[in-house]
Parts: structure tokens; sequence; C-alpha cells
């Protein structure tokens, strides 16, 4: 009888096992080199061993890993003064991950409500499809039964309502409600994008009623949608908002950002966090945004992201049998196959590319953002020779 493996049961893993990295490839034990257009899922932003980030994280390793937020940081505060500079922020919380942020995120809404004197005002308004985290707080934030089921009682406070319809938001507004979370593009929810009149009627909506408007940009962030953020796009600017993912290029690093007066509520001793804020990630941090907000560089993300588009496009005209649309902002686009989409990642995994499943039969691609058009057009040589083996299998059965 073989040994039980040590690991929570938790993941479906595929039988994979990289030792390396380079760019966009990783590399197996046995030397086989896949191309990576899943970034661990939006994470490895700047690249696998990134040369400038791996410097950056062997300096300061060489001086000092964690401290605790009992002292001053002082990594912290230029990271977070790169930040704010660059955004429509005025503070920032440091925290391990997209959920925690998501977490700092609520509280802040929720206690700047309380600090106006309306502590009936908890209820936060989310959407149908979105995804924000494991914790309690968000898979309730989420309302997907896939990932409350089985424990408890839902987290109170979370009114859901259908992504996009801004005259069900506006029913769902009453004198408990705090604030709105948004994913400006869902992600696992299929890699569906409101649209920018969405966006604006709920910035309004917010401003009218005395809401916070909270995005979760854990996914779209740091120069996913060719960007900074996400919400850039549609010209309007939240009160609070969740970034990780890429922000640490695939170091543990999330971040709460808000404006002074979204965020007034948060005094001493009403959050911390023993990790967030510790000096390997924030010089890691500042390293990727190095290479984010270097000129030209979030136009080439653009450039690239337009080839990819286009491409993945003509695939679908070509292969309507195997795609049938192509979605996303960026370098977050989204295949929706015609078959099942875990028939098509298969076929894409045999074809030595890795994409990342997402919801409505969706197979999300998400490269690297140093990602270049030659290595985008190898990438959709993958994706064509993965539809060529599908359509060649069905062939095969009806013969």
């Amino acid at each position: 009888m073989a040994e039980a493996a040590p690991l929570y049961d938790t993941y479906s893993r595929a039988p994979l096992r990289f030792e390396r990295g380079e760019g966009v490839w990783l590399i197996t034990e046995s030397g086989e080199r896949y191309l990576d257009f899943g970034a661990g899922v939006a994470v490895t932003s700047v690249g696998h061993s990134n040369p400038h980030v791996v410097a950056a994280l062997k300096e300061q390793a060489d001086k000092v890993w964690h401290l605790s937020n009992i002292y001053e940081i002082p990594g912290q505060e230029r990271l977070a003064k790169r930040l704010t500079d660059a955004t429509f922020a005025d503070k920032v919380f440091f925290t391990n991950s997209g959920a925690e942020a998501l977490e700092c995120a609520i509280k802040t809404a929720r206690r700047y409500q309380f600090s106006k004197g309306h502590p009936e005002r908890f209820h936060i308004i989310t959407f149908e499809g979105a995804f924000h985290g494991r914790t309690l707080a968000t898979i309730a934030a989420g309302g997907q039964e896939k990932y409350l089921e089985g424990f408890g009682p839902k987290a109170p406070g979370f009114d859901q309502v259908a992504f996009g319809d801004i005259e069900a938001v506006r029913a769902a507004i009453t004198d408990a409600t705090a604030g709105i979370l948004i994913e400006p593009v869902q992600g696992e929810g299929g890699v569906r994008p409101a649209t920018p009149e969405f966006m604006k009627a709920l910035r309004q909506l917010c401003d009218e009623n005395g809401l916070l408007l909270i995005l979760d940009e854990v996914q779209t962030g740091v120069g996913r949608t060719g960007k900074l953020f996400a919400h850039e796009w549609s010209g309007i600017t939240p009160d609070i908002m969740a970034v990780a993912k890429g922000i640490g290029g695939g170091f543990p690093l999330g971040a709460c950002l808000a404006t002074s007066e979204a965020a007034s509520g948060m005094k001493a001793g009403t959050h911390g966090s023993t990790y967030g804020g510790n000096p390997l990630a924030m010089a890691v941090g500042s390293a990727v945004l190095d290479i984010i907000l270097a000129d030209g560089f979030l136009q080439q993300v653009r450039d690239v992201a337009l080839v990819f588009r286009q491409g993945l496009a003509s695939l679908k005209d070509r292969y309507p049998d195997v795609i049938e649309d192509i979605r996303g902002e960026g370098l977050l686009l989204g295949i929706k196959a015609a078959v099942p989409s875990a028939e098509l990642l298969q076929a894409i995994r045999a074809a030595h590319l890795l994409g990342v499943p997402a919801g409505d039969n969706v197979i999300r691609l998400l490269p690297p953002l140093v990602v270049t058009a030659e290595e985008a057009r190898e990438g959709l040589a993958r994706v064509e020779r993965a539809a060529e083996s599908i359509r060649a299998s069905k062939v095969k059965k009806t013969a």
C-alpha cells in the first residue's frame, strides 16, 4: 500500500515538477522547457529569476530579514511613497497575500463608517462570479457556493448582485451599506471585464450615497492590463484598493491602498501583521516597481498584448469548434473554450505551454509582463498546435 502524502489534499496538481525558471520559461527536473503563460496565476510579473529582483533580494538578505512592525522599517516608507506617488492613494498597509489585502480593505471600509458614527453600515455589495480569496470573510465576499460549502455559516455583511447590472446595485443599497467591492476584470470568474461605463456608474453611486468604492486589483494590478492599475482605463479612482500577486514578482507581498479619508478610522491597534512589510518583501517590491515604472515598459506591455490578442482572435476564427471567444484586457486574457476547458488545457500543456483554468469554461493566459512579441507568437503557435490536435482527435472519433 502506497504511503499517504504528507500534504493536505486540497490541490489537484498537474504531474509537472519544475526545477528552475528563466524569464518566461520554466524547466522541469528532466530538462523539458515550458512556456509559462500562467505566471503562477499572474504573480511572476517580471519573469522568473529576474536579475534585478534577485540582486535586490540577495542584497537585503545579507542585512536583515525580519523586524516586526514594532519598529520603523525604512523600506516600507520608501515603497509606500512610490505607490502613493503613482496612484490615487495617500496611505498603504502591507500584507503577505491578496486575501490579507482584501481583509484590510474590508476592515478599512467598515471602520470608516464606524468612525463617522454609522456602526450599522458594515454591509458591502459584491458581485456574482467574484473571487476575493480563501479566508472566511473573502469567501463570503466572493459568494461562490463551492468555496463556502462546509465552513459553517457564511460571514454576514456581504450582499451579492449580478455583475454589470447597475440597477441591481442601486436596489441593493440600504442604510446598512458601507461600500461596493469589485474586480475591474473578474479573473477566476472567467476573465470578465467590467465596462468603463459600469465602473463610472459605481463611482457615482458611491459618491451619491456616502459609500466607499473598493477595488480588488490583486490580479489586474501592477501593469497586468497595460496600465499600472486596471481602473485607470475607466478614468475613475477608488477609495480603497487591494493589491498583491504581481507586486512581489513571486515573493509573498500584498498591500491595501487608501485615501487619507477612507483610512481615517484605522488608528493604532485597529489592525496589524507580524510579517507584513518585512524588509525582504519591501526590497523585492521596490525592485519590481523599478521595472514596471521604467519609461516605456507599460507601452511595451500594451504593444505585445495587442499582438497576442490579435493572434488569439485569428485562432478563434480558424478554430471555432475549439475556441468560442477571446476575453480580457492587456496580458490578462481568456480563451472561452468550445470544448471542455480541461480538454483544451491538457492539449495546451501537451504543447509545452502553461495556462490557468478559470470559471465559465475559460483558460487564462497570463504571461510575465516582460514577454516579447516573439515569445507571444511562440505561445500562439502552441495554442494553434493544441487546437489542431483537438480538431484531429474529433475527426478521428467521427471517422
